[in-house]
């Protein structure tokens, strides 16, 4: 049976962290960054552990992950 290929787009999205969960960059950080405060945009910097229901989808995207 041949490899299963991973999905790029998701690659390119998610990491998975050494226990198993799928960490996200924060959304918000692209542009009208002037109208937000400064707490928040240091707020939204890294990434973080992404919601159950996005942890099943993108473990269906990253099949060796």
């Amino acid at each position: 049976m041949p490899k299963m290929k991973t999905k790029k787009a998701a690659a390119k999205r998610y990491k998975v962290s050494a226990k198993g969960k799928v960490m996200v960059a924060s959304g918000s950080r692209r542009h009208l960054l002037s109208n937000r405060p400064q707490k928040r945009k240091r707020q939204l910097r890294g990434t973080k552990i992404a919601h159950a229901t996005k942890q099943k989808l993108s473990i269906a995207l990253l099949p060796y992950a």
